[in-house]
């Protein structure tokens, strides 16, 4: 019978099926691309994009050649960055290549799109931002923003006010 200390935890679960299953680089590259801003400074990062990571190199996109020039100083840093930022030696090498940098979404994590017509009064603003505030991760919060202020609340019945519960 096992003992309560030998349980183990769901990320130590996940981490080894996930090295079993080979997916240890597109995890790296999901958290790269959604932390590249805190990882690398925003100047940095609104000039590149991580690409893909295939057996332990970062294949980094740059806008001119410019910033190809320049990154090329300071690929021990990035990889320095890169490596405390994943928990672990995953990166030893950066190639960089002149590409399209995608577009970051230009709305923020607390302001929903506000598509189909729909408007949020400041109140109702202030409430969805309440109710996504414990969301860690800003694509996840954007996402659930968005559903939250797509449904309004329903207009209460008459004769059901907060003291009268269904």
């Amino acid at each position: 019978m096992r003992g309560l200390g030998s349980i183990d935890s769901l990320s130590s679960v996940l981490e080894g099926l996930a090295r079993r299953l080979g997916l240890e680089s597109k995890l790296l590259e999901s958290r790269l691309r959604r932390d590249w801003i805190s990882i690398v400074g925003e100047p940095i990062a609104s000039n590149t994009w991580p690409d893909q990571v295939r057996y332990n190199k970062l294949y980094l996109l740059v806008r001119n050649s410019v910033w190809l020039h320049q990154l090329t100083f300071l690929k021990p840093t990035l990889i320095q960055k890169l490596n405390q930022a994943a928990g672990g030696e995953f990166v030893t090498e950066i190639t960089l290549r002149v590409g399209e940098i995608p577009a970051r979404t230009a709305a923020s994590a607390t302001t929903p799109p506000l598509d189909g017509g729909v408007t949020l009064s400041e109140i109702e603003l202030a409430e969805v931002s309440a109710h996504v505030s414990a969301i860690q991760d800003p694509g996840l919060r954007l996402r659930f923003t968005e559903v939250i202020s797509r449904y309004p609340q329903a207009p209460t019945p008459p004769g059901w006010g907060p003291s009268r519960v269904p």
